[in-house]
């Protein structure tokens, strides 16, 4: 971590806040208003924002302001939001109408062997149960780091005045913490480099076929890129049991071919012969931790339309994977 909230501040949310026009106030976004439709009269699922912290704020908006950063915004095409009728959101409870839109953080940890690690969620969880994903900040705790920051031991005071003072940085904060709070792992000041990938606009239940959207969310996907090997940060990791069910570390290869399936669509699955036929993964239970094998295919698997969920990767860390093949090659 590195940084430490002060007390009870760092338990408040952080809410998102719309501004379109640069002469208006912003505004907090309604849980039951589709933040890309506030910016795309077309009903696009993606759209290029400029976003930031300002106090216990996430702005997004349609120009530049101190301390933003230019982001793509996207969701999936069936997102429960972009499709509810005005009738089911007027039937929704008043207290999941008040909530506003949350902000999460998730990071994409790529080793130096470029390894990217995918945890899965615990079967427990009641938010994306048994999904695997990049590591998520717990929505339900507040995802955001509290202001007004401490020094910890082991932060450059450069570093330490850069977050303090550059909202942007705060995000990386809060990623370094939930990266520590979930896998163990604690990424020190030159361990590492990082930038922001782009947002994902992100409800659950993830279709209106499942039932009425009760968690609305604004997810920050960051890539830290670790200057250690696998082997040296799987040395390191120290899973809570309560939010990570099992944890793999996923090859180039194998990420693509999980990018290339869409949710939604039940035939995207792309067989291909370079493709391992099974996957080593670490399960967690009862306090041990065992290595086992599973098959590629459960990596692929899509969303299903209706019933319950199967164990597959997040629709929106597929979205992430795609923004980070793009800058594999770039480099």
């Amino acid at each position: 971590m590195l940084l430490k909230g002060a007390g009870v501040e760092a338990t408040r949310r952080v809410l998102v806040y719309l501004s379109k026009d640069r002469h208006s106030r912003p505004q907090r976004a309604q849980f039951q208003q589709s933040i890309i439709d506030h910016f795309c009269a077309a009903r696009a699922d993606s759209v290029m924002v400029n976003c930031g912290l300002l106090q216990r704020q996430f702005l997004i908006a349609d120009r530049e302001f101190a301390g933003s950063s230019p982001a793509l915004l996207q969701r999936p095409p069936f997102c429960p939001i972009k499709h509810l009728s005005v009738s089911q959101a007027a039937s929704l409870p008043a207290e999941t109408r008040g909530r506003g839109v949350d902000v999460g953080v998730a990071v994409l940890l790529q080793a130096a062997s470029r390894e990217v690690l995918l945890t899965r969620r615990s079967k427990a969880l009641r938010i994306f149960p048994n999904v695997w994903g990049a590591t998520l900040s717990r929505t339900n705790r507040g995802s955001v780091a509290a202001f007004g920051p401490q020094l910890d031991p082991g932060v450059s005071e450069a570093l330490f005045l850069q977050i303090a003072f550059f909202p942007v940085l705060q995000l990386l904060e809060a990623g370094l913490r939930e990266l520590q709070e979930e896998t163990g792992l604690w990424l020190q000041d030159g361990e590492f480099s990082w930038h922001l990938l782009g947002l994902w606009e992100s409800v659950y239940p993830p279709m209106l076929s499942r039932g009425p959207p009760k968690r609305h969310h604004v997810v920050i996907y960051l890539l830290l890129l670790s200057h250690e090997s696998r082997p040296q940060l799987q040395a390191r990791l120290q899973p809570n049991e309560a939010e990570v069910s099992a944890y793999a570390w996923l090859a180039p290869q194998v990420l693509a071919a999980v990018a290339a399936t869409q949710d939604g669509v039940p035939d995207s699955r792309r067989a291909s012969g370079n493709l391992p036929q099974t996957i080593r993964i670490t399960e967690l239970k009862d306090g041990s931790a065992q290595t086992v094998s599973i098959p590629t295919a459960v990596f692929l698997n899509v969303a299903p339309a209706q019933g319950e969920d199967t164990e597959r990767v997040s629709t929106g860390t597929k979205f992430a994977l795609h923004l980070w093949l793009d800058a594999v090659a770039s480099q």
